[in-house]
């Protein structure tokens, strides 16, 4: 990668979609949709900056190895898979939400999230939900599942499910409710940190016209 060259990493959906005024403060549009097309590393009205489009977990991975200077991650998956070895200034307060507890409609929660009560709990990160309920003295099985998550306690799966709750539309709809809070998501600038002095100068106007535009538009939740 040249170092007169800035790769983005970024990941499909609302991550992308909320991302897109950002980029547009420092002066950057893609040249292509990439929920329209199939290409994995998408041109810049920049000849020098380029996005390529991973999964959202993968971010924090391309952006450490170099592979990528700069990406947007959730702060869930920062701390799920490890933000080690990533410069992080900025906290964008984009694609926010909540990760939840979530259990049946009439499920006795407070009853069975007793200290030294055992729960099965389905989920996509594990170690959060560990750390979560090892603080309340509550004995855990996790089930790892990577999507629908709703389905795990209503085939007896699990218990409950701890998952990231935007609307609580998809839980109401499975007949599910929130039942406690673990921690709030937003998403954060990650940079590489060679590429942040070895490019610093491509690098310090985007990350302050980031700042800038998240501080002033309340982050076009």
């Amino acid at each position: 990668m040249s170092e007169q060259n800035l790769t983005i990493a970024l990941s499909k959906g609302r991550i992308f979609d909320e991302t897109l005024p950002l980029l547009a403060a420092a002066g950057i549009e893609p040249v292509e949709d990439p929920e329209q097309s199939r290409k994995l590393i998408i041109g810049t009205n920049h000849a020098d900056i380029r996005l390529v489009i991973v999964r959202a977990s993968d971010v924090p991975t391309y952006v450490r190895y170099g592979a990528a200077d700069f990406g947007i991650a959730g702060r869930d998956v920062l701390i799920e898979n490890g933000g080690e070895g990533l410069y992080q200034p900025l906290d964008l307060q984009i694609a926010k939400c909540r990760m939840m507890v979530a259990v049946p409609q009439g499920f006795d929660y407070a009853a069975a999230s007793q200290p030294g009560c055992r729960l099965r709990i389905a989920t996509k990160y594990p170690d959060i939900t560990a750390e979560h309920f090892a603080a309340k003295g509550v004995h855990v099985d996790i089930i790892k599942l990577y999507g629908s998550m709703e389905l795990a306690p209503l085939v007896g799966l699990s218990d409950a499910i701890v998952d990231l709750v935007s609307t609580g539309n998809t839980l109401k709809a499975n007949g599910l409710e929130a039942v406690e809070h673990v921690v709030d998501i937003s998403s954060r600038l990650v940079v590489n940190k060679a590429a942040l002095k070895t490019k610093h100068a491509l690098l310090e106007p985007i990350i302050q016209a980031f700042g800038s535009a998240a501080k002033a538009g309340g982050a076009f939740i």
